[in-house]
């Protein structure tokens, strides 16, 4: 069994910074790509940020510039620095890992979700 485990979020002001962590742990054998999603009531869940094992990142126009994504791969950690932080940051943030089990097995993974709220 394979689980990510999402840590890191909170209330925060405008302007300020959070900085979210994933962790990975089971029977693993090789993560593609980490990434991060986040969804607010009534929308769609939306990619925020990705990284692959070679440590190319791709982000979301809306948040270029101020959050960076980052890997620790013998970790199968991912980090999410999200600075000068906006209201309409606010949402649940996922982690996601696209993988394969030891059975090499594909699974696309997901974390229970940690909640971001940015507000004065």
């Amino acid at each position: 069994q394979v689980q990510l485990v999402e840590s890191g979020g909170g209330l925060v002001q405008p302007g300020g910074s959070l900085r979210l962590s994933c962790a990975a742990s089971g029977s693993i054998f090789n993560i593609y790509a980490m990434g991060w999603y986040r969804q607010v009531p009534g929308k769609q869940r939306e990619l925020v940020a990705s990284i692959r094992s070679s440590g190319s990142t791709n982000y979301a126009d809306s948040v270029k510039g101020r959050f960076t994504i980052s890997r620790d791969n013998a970790k199968n950690t991912t980090y999410l620095q999200m600075n000068s932080l906006k209201p309409e940051d606010t949402a649940v943030y996922y982690c996601n890992a696209p993988m394969r089990n030891y059975n090499l097995q594909y699974l696309e993974v997901w974390g229970q979700g940690t909640l971001v709220t940015v507000s004065s």
